[in-house]
């Protein structure tokens, strides 16, 4: 008999698109997994309303469970309540630092860029505090561009949501 136990560890296979080291879990966007009526639903959350790798994470999460036999199942995406770093996992974060992107934080979003203020962000390479911020946008909306003013490297920052 197959358990949601059971489809959670088949899902620990699904890696995020955007950030291949992490899987759904560690990055805190697999919500649920519940039975209703002999279906399993599996429910995701976006990192933010307009992520554009929820359909990749869709049919990934489609492919993992239809390989291990799981036909009676549905992805629900549901907006509320809003992602947040603080669903990350920490061997998630250790997982970003070690890939070379300044996991978050904080444990809850920061409010400094609205007054046009960076955070001082840790250089995952060198450890450096003696960084800056080059651009709110890294290579996905999720991140900032920084710069590490000692070793001159630049890196992604996840930000905090």
């Amino acid at each position: 008999m197959i358990t949601a136990d059971q489809i959670r560890e088949w899902l620990s296979e699904v890696t995020d698109p955007e950030i291949p080291v992490l899987t759904l879990e560690d990055l805190g966007v697999l919500r649920n997994i519940r039975q209703e009526n002999g279906t399993w639903i599996v429910t995701i959350t976006p990192t933010y309303s307009g992520c554009p790798a929820m359909k990749t994470m869709e049919d990934d999460i489609h492919r993992a469970l239809t390989s291990h036999g799981l036909s009676n199942f549905s992805v629900e995406t549901i907006l509320s309540p809003s992602w947040t770093t603080d669903w990350m996992t920490e061997d998630g974060r250790k997982k970003l630092l070690e890939y070379g992107i300044a996991p978050p934080v904080k444990a809850t979003a920061s409010k400094k860029v609205l007054m046009g203020l960076a955070d001082n962000i840790s250089c995952p390479r060198c450890k450096s505090t003696n960084t800056h911020m080059l651009s709110q946008f890294g290579s996905t909306a999720c991140k900032a561009l920084y710069v590490c003013d000692d070793c001159k490297e630049p890196f992604d920052y996840f930000k905090c949501l």
